[in-house]
């Protein structure tokens, strides 16, 4: 194992906020000495099916703690997924069906295993002790808080203020986070720094229960796309790491100059003295902002598909955008219709939009093109014929309507 100095420099590495740095160095050098591992977790609700970038974040930190010899604890909030975590949030949040979010707790399963070793991961459900709580036990944990320090939480506070509704249940959220560390006994949580609230309640109702206070890292949230949104797979302003390897590439070679160096600190593996190399050289001219996002997006295609996929998704870029080419690699798709059919229709049912009301703003934003024609009327359909439809600069259909 390596020395408490050794972890710390390298566990503190584009971490915000440590609750608190003493205590956890403490943590580390007891563990030290003992070569008893601690027991590192994280939370995630599976309120949607894919893992995107902005979740490898902290990913990527508890693959870091588990290469370091610690015990890794992959929490799936099945439980917590059901009532859905307000924070950040100026409405009530829609919870989702069991259905709903043990289909996405699947999907979570096979995707974080692209960072994490399976053989070193251990994964839990909440469900496993919450489902076995009865009515006593949620009393007597909805005792262990009061609503004055609930309303403390900002996003609370500002729908109390507001006199938006804030029901018992999304009260109950932050205590059943809390509870999950009681009941796994953790040493360290991880969490994005909109958690803050929930991950200080953790230590709270350790306290409570006689139990040591767990350490609280949180690490910056990574805004999506826009560069101003946190990453979220509702605004669409995602990269999801099981997306098509030329999406990513196309996705990351779209962001801006300013949020490359931020995707390049959160996201890359380069050491920090290759970072500050980088940064010194587009400083100085002598680096091209394209060629560095190239690398990136080549380094973020590999790590989660593969060295020739990674070129191949390089290739496909410079072909298109660079050359302005139509790939000919696209998905092509064959309509039997005796009528002519619908082209928001033919976006949807292919995965260009997610909907037809998305596939209409597309059209009205002008980002549809049918052989290189602009789309304008969102009501048009395609008769009998070979077509290809392009959305944005990334998605290519080719369509053949018998």
């Amino acid at each position: 194992m390596f020395t408490p100095e050794e972890q710390l420099s390298e566990l503190t590495r584009g971490v915000s906020e440590i609750i608190t740095e003493s205590e956890f160095v403490e943590k580390l050098r007891k563990s030290y000495e003992t070569q008893i591992p601690l027991k590192i977790k994280a939370g995630f609700d599976p309120t949607a099916p894919d893992i995107h970038l902005g979740h490898t974040v902290l990913i990527e930190k508890m693959r870091q703690f588990q290469e370091l010899g610690h015990e890794v604890i992959f929490l799936i909030g099945d439980f917590t997924g059901m009532i859905g975590d307000p924070s950040g949030k100026n409405e009530l949040r829609k919870p989702l069906s069991k259905e709903e979010v043990l289909a996405n707790a699947q999907t979570y399963r096979e995707q974080i295993f692209k960072i994490l070793a399976p053989e070193k991961t251990k994964i839990v459900f909440n469900s496993e002790w919450f489902t076995q709580m009865d009515a006593i036990g949620i009393a007597r944990l909805g005792a262990m808080q009061t609503v004055a320090r609930m309303l403390e939480r900002d996003d609370f506070k500002k729908r109390f203020a507001s006199q938006n509704s804030i029901t018992l249940l999304e009260f109950y959220y932050p205590l059943f986070q809390g509870y999950d560390s009681v009941h796994l006994k953790a040493d360290v949580e991880l969490g994005g720094t909109d958690q803050r609230f929930n991950l200080l309640m953790g230590r709270d109702l350790q306290r409570t229960h006689a139990q040591k206070e767990q350490v609280v890292i949180m690490l910056p949230l990574l805004e999506g796309l826009d560069g101003v949104n946190k990453m979220s797979k509702s605004l669409g302003n995602y990269i999801g790491i099981n997306e098509p390897p030329n999406e990513i590439f196309g996705k990351i070679m779209s962001i801006s100059d300013e949020l490359m160096l931020k995707y390049f600190d959160m996201l890359s593996h380069k050491s920090a003295q290759e970072l500050t190399t980088l940064k010194d050289a587009l400083k100085a001219g002598t680096y091209h902002p394209k060629k560095a996002k190239e690398n990136l997006a080549i380094e973020i295609v590999e790590r989660y598909h593969g060295h020739d996929e990674s070129l191949k998704a390089k290739e496909h870029f410079d072909k298109v955008f660079t050359a302005h080419e139509i790939p000919t690699d696209m998905k092509e798709v064959v309509i039997m219709s005796a009528e002519a059919v619908w082209i928001c229709k033919i976006m949807k049912d292919n995965a260009l939009a997610v909907s037809t009301s998305e596939a209409m703003r597309a059209i009205k934003q002008g980002g549809v093109k049918i052989d290189g024609r602009v789309v304008t009327d969102a009501n048009e359909k395609l008769s009998k014929g070979q077509f290809v439809i392009s959305v944005g600069k990334r998605k290519f259909l080719k369509v053949n309507i018998n």
